[in-house]
């Protein structure tokens, strides 16, 4: 960890949640000591990484939150975390995608960050069953009027989940009937022995629709989500032809998954063109 007083908020509290999960605990005067901040500081981004749900503070600091496989985040808890990350991950993903093309986009913060960086690709046809998704090129359209090139957005129906996301039997009927060239997913675990997995048995069906329906699939996801495993698996490690993630993800995981997946992109590296 670096020892700089000058860290922004989220970084920090970013930083915080690393070693928290990598050593699973750490107390205040460890971090006061690494980071090179007061403990008013440390014990205020506890507070604050405690009321998104990603640490339990304990006498003297923190540890990771033992989470049910069927517990799922609400969207506005998952925004909080990791948001470089994630916006690292969603620049290199908008690179994979050509204008003209046919791409879904699932619900998730990470394809909401992807979402904002596809408004100036042109052309796009966007299926997605995220109402998150769907608002940011609506936005985007009301704001700057029907420009020419605009995406053309189809919105699936179904029931909403906490995370901002369609699924149910309607949504997987609209799915079922359409094809994509590239499908971005993002998911709440990705591991060698559950594959991608989800809390929620309704939207592990509809990503499953989904992946059918896509002619590449790429999961987009931060390092932390690796080997966090939901109550349902929806799709095997073999059946994604590319993860992109950030610089977070630990060797040993970088070694499994280049034995499973055909192409590994991280945020902010070098992209070996032959994996593509």
């Amino acid at each position: 960890m670096s020892e700089n007083q000058n860290l922004l908020a989220e970084q920090r509290r970013a930083l915080i949640l690393d070693e928290v999960r990598r050593r699973g605990g750490v107390r205040v005067n460890e971090l006061t000591r690494k980071l090179g901040v007061s403990d008013m500081t440390v014990r205020r981004d506890l507070d604050a990484l405690a009321r998104q749900g990603a640490v339990e503070k304990v006498h003297g600091g923190a540890v990771p939150v033992v989470e049910a496989s069927t517990h799922e985040p609400g969207f506005e808890a998952k925004s909080g975390l990791e948001l470089s990350a994630k916006e690292d991950i969603a620049r290199a993903a908008a690179e994979l995608v050509t204008p003209g093309s046919a791409i879904a986009l699932s619900g998730g913060t990470t394809t909401y960050a992807l979402a904002h960086q596809l408004l100036d690709v042109p052309d796009l046809t966007v299926v997605t069953n995220s109402v998150r998704v769907a608002d940011v090129f609506h936005a985007a359209q009301r704001n700057s009027g029907q420009r020419q090139g605009a995406a053309t957005v189809v919105l699936t129906g179904g029931v909403r989940t906490p995370s901002d996301s369609l699924v149910g039997p309607v949504a997987d009927r609209a799915i079922g009937a359409l094809h994509f060239d590239l499908l971005f997913l993002g998911v709440h675990g990705i591991s060698v022995e559950a594959g991608l997995s989800t809390p929620n048995l309704a939207e592990a069906e509809t990503n499953r629709r989904l992946v059918q329906s896509a002619r590449r699939v790429v999961v987009v996801a931060d390092h932390t989500k690796w080997g966090t495993v939901g109550l349902s698996s929806f799709a095997a490690l073999e059946q994604v032809d590319t993860l992109v993630t950030d610089a977070g993800l630990p060797a040993e995981a970088r070694t499994d998954i280049s034995e499973h997946l055909r192409s590994l992109v991280v945020a902010g590296e070098p992209v070996d063109d032959t994996d593509i």
